[in-house]
């Protein structure tokens, strides 16, 4: 198996993107870990914003940690794209979540010339078995 290259775009680069052009997202919290060529991590540091009744974390912040640990996943094969936008997102929540820090892991599995195909498995910090599974789709924006 292959070691991943480096990622077309650097994890601060990601950073200025998402602040200047996607504010309500860098207001999450979300913090890229790892980005290398085709795969990112990425966790959400939880607080009570993010708890639903019963204390669990909720399905809107799961899922909009996998589609910013996407959104990365793809930039990190075909560089600082502002238009790359999600098709569909396909969320799996398998077991209740702890209230603590959820870590996503993310990889693209095809990336074509106007479509990327990933997945997302989100973990509660320093647990083994996932919270949830995502798959999703990304729309490329033409070249030139």
């Amino acid at each position: 198996m292959t070691r991943p290259g480096p990622s077309a775009i650097s994890i601060e680069d990601f950073n200025v993107l998402i602040r200047e052009e996607l504010p309500f997202a860098w207001e999450q919290g979300f913090m890229v870990e790892r980005l290398v060529a085709g795969e990112a991590r990425v966790r959400l540091p939880i607080d009570q914003a993010h708890l639903r009744p019963g204390g669990t974390v909720s399905g809107p912040a799961m899922m909009g940690l996998a589609d910013y640990t996407m959104y990365a996943v793809v930039l990190s094969r075909i560089g600082r794209q502002k238009m790359a936008v999600t098709t569909s997102l396909n969320a799996n929540f398998l077991r209740r979540p702890s209230p603590k820090d959820l870590v996503a892991e993310g990889r693209l599995l095809k990336l074509g010339r106007r479509l990327a195909y990933g997945e997302v498995t989100i973990f509660s910090q320093g647990e083994d078995d996932p919270v949830c599974h995502v798959t999703s789709t990304y729309s490329l924006p033409p070249e030139g």
